[in-house]
């Protein structure tokens, strides 16, 4: 009987740092969060893109600048895609994760994963990113 309420308590402090499964109404979120991001990538506005990005996000990079040439030096298929096709949402430890097909500027295909962050507000934020090369060579 003590070992099940000493559960009980442990999973109830617990609760609040589980992660809870994304909704569809994240999931437009997730897309349109993204989509924007992309966007600011290619009109080169790097304030509105770092502002997509997570707080320790942020703070690893410290400014929009030198986010800005990470991304264009290492993520080419996000920083100028010629497509983009939202694929499954896939949920993990650390939170949901929204894979992308993209064909970057090179003609080559990918899948982005984004790892997404709910923030203390509600809103959702990119905490990472990374590619890798996709099969599937048509959108």
């Amino acid at each position: 009987m003590r070992l099940a309420a000493a559960l009980s308590l442990f999973l109830f402090l617990l609760a609040p740092f589980a992660q809870a499964e994304s909704s569809a109404a994240d999931h437009a979120q997730f897309q349109e969060i993204i989509t924007r991001q992309i966007l600011a990538f290619e009109a080169n506005d790097g304030v509105t893109a770092f502002g997509f990005a997570s707080p320790d996000l942020q703070a690893k990079f410290g400014t929009p600048a030198i986010f800005m040439e990470m991304v264009r030096s290492g993520y080419a298929p996000v920083y100028q895609p010629r497509s983009v096709e939202f694929r499954a949402v896939v949920e993990r430890d650390t939170g949901p994760e929204q894979q992308v097909f993209i064909i970057g500027p090179d003609g080559r295909s990918y899948i982005a994963h984004y790892m997404m962050e709910r923030q203390p507000d509600g809103s959702w934020r990119i905490s990472g990113c990374y590619l890798e090369p996709a099969q599937d060579e048509s959108v």
